[in-house]
């Protein structure tokens, strides 16, 4: 189920960050293939997103952006 979530930080050129939401504490790593956008798929510090978090590990963080979209997902 989709969650609002925030960008923490995010790394262009290794195209990935971590997103902060209640369902997961200490952070969800996001990787750019997991953002359902047009074009080159990033994000930005502080931005607002829907994101369906699913179980880690990756990169120390013990949570994983399954999908990301900007747009408040139909329910």
């Amino acid at each position: 189920m989709p969650e609002r979530g925030v960008v923490r930080f995010w790394l262009d050129d290794e195209g990935w960050g971590v997103i902060d939401s209640p369902s997961a504490p200490g952070g969800c790593w996001a990787g750019f293939a997991a953002i359902e956008m047009p074009g080159f798929a990033k994000l930005h510090e502080g931005q607002q997103v829907w994101v369906t978090i699913g179980d880690g590990p990756q990169d120390g963080y013990d949570y994983l952006a399954e999908r990301i979209t900007l747009e408040t997902p139909e329910t």
